[in-house]
Order: structure tokens, then sequence, then C-alpha cells
């Protein structure tokens, strides 16, 4: 079974995010081929980076927290991020988790979910780059949430109605399938090859 992580990476107050992964999570969490886990950003209290650049330092991590969420993605064998796009890009809580760690997620698939200006497709694209410097494998297919169902999604009262997401099913069964197959993939040929 393919240990899937759904990266929720806005922290600001009120965030549609949370339903959007609680969206994720609960339709991926139907398949007999996926474990997933939910990584909110909120629960990593994390410093500013300013240390030496992971990417040399691999695990030794300038605190506790970090080394938290360094831990926590050590355990999957890829990612569903799911962001917003502020400004034309992605939150910082999100820039600043994926600066302070390297190594975990290196030959990893990524995929993604968004919404915002254009379905948040600035901010996918932006951090399609910043995962190929990870030496991850950003993954084609995503969803894209465009404002016909975001603004019923958001407006919706509590407790939210996740099917009010289900016309993109289709594009999340697409992201899921292809996740599988490159979270295998890129497992065994990480276990062939030496650290």
């Amino acid at each position: 079974m393919v240990h899937i992580q759904v990266i929720l990476g806005s922290t600001r107050e009120g965030r549609f995010g949370v339903r959007a992964a609680t969206w994720v999570v609960e339709r991926l969490s139907t398949r007999e081929d996926l474990e997933v886990e939910l990584v909110d950003m909120r629960d990593h209290q994390l410093p500013y980076f300013d240390a030496k650049p992971p990417a040399f330092t691999l695990r030794d991590y300038p605190t506790p927290e970090v080394a938290r969420l360094g831990q926590t993605l050590d355990r999957a064998d890829g990612y569903v991020i799911v962001t917003p796009e502020y400004n034309h890009g992605y939150p910082a809580a999100l820039k600043n988790a994926i600066d302070l760690t390297f190594i975990e997620w290196t030959r990893k698939p990524v995929s993604f979910v968004s919404w915002g200006g254009v379905g948040g497709a600035r901010a996918v694209e932006q951090l399609r780059l910043v995962c190929i410097e990870l030496e991850m494998a950003p993954l084609r297919h995503a969803v894209h949430i465009l404002p016909d169902v975001l603004v019923p999604a958001i407006q919706a009262p509590e407790p939210f109605d996740l099917t009010l997401l289900d016309a993109l099913q289709p594009r999340l069964t697409k992201l899921a399938d292809d996740l599988v197959w490159w979270a295998g993939a890129l497992a065994a040929a990480r276990a062939a090859t030496p650290a």
C-alpha cells in the first residue's frame, strides 16, 4: 500500500484549505491502494528559515520542530500539496517548510490541489519548479478548483458538504492513479539505490 501525505499549505484564519484537504483525504481514503495522512502546516510551528541549506545538512535539523516535520515527511511515498494561490504564488508557511527540509522529499512524486486566481495554477507552476529543485517528480495531473465550484464551496455553511467538490472527482481520480504508479516506481528505485 502506498503512503500518501496530503500537505495543507495554508495557515490563514478562515482558510478554505481545511475544506479542500478534508475532501481530498476522505476521497483518497476510500481507495484500497492508498494509506492517506493529513499534514497541516498549522501543526508545525517552524522557525523562519535561517539555517544552513538542508540539501547539505540532510537530517541535521536546526530545531526539534523542524526535526518533527522532517520525520513526518519521511514516512510518505508521495504527496498531494493542497494550496491556495496568494498574490500569484503559494503560502509563505509552505515555502518555509519546504526550505527547512530536503532529503525527505527527494525522489518522491508530488501532485497538487489548488484554488484562487485561475484555479491556483500560478502557485502550482511555482511549486513544480521548486519540487524539481528538491529532486521530486511533480506530476502532470492536478485539481484546480475554479470559481464555479469554489464560490459555492466557500459560501457553504458548516458542517461542510463534501459533495460540493465532487464535480472535481474525475480529476482527483486521475491524480491518484498517477500518484500510485509513480510512488510505486520511485519507491522501488529508491530501494534499489544505495543511500
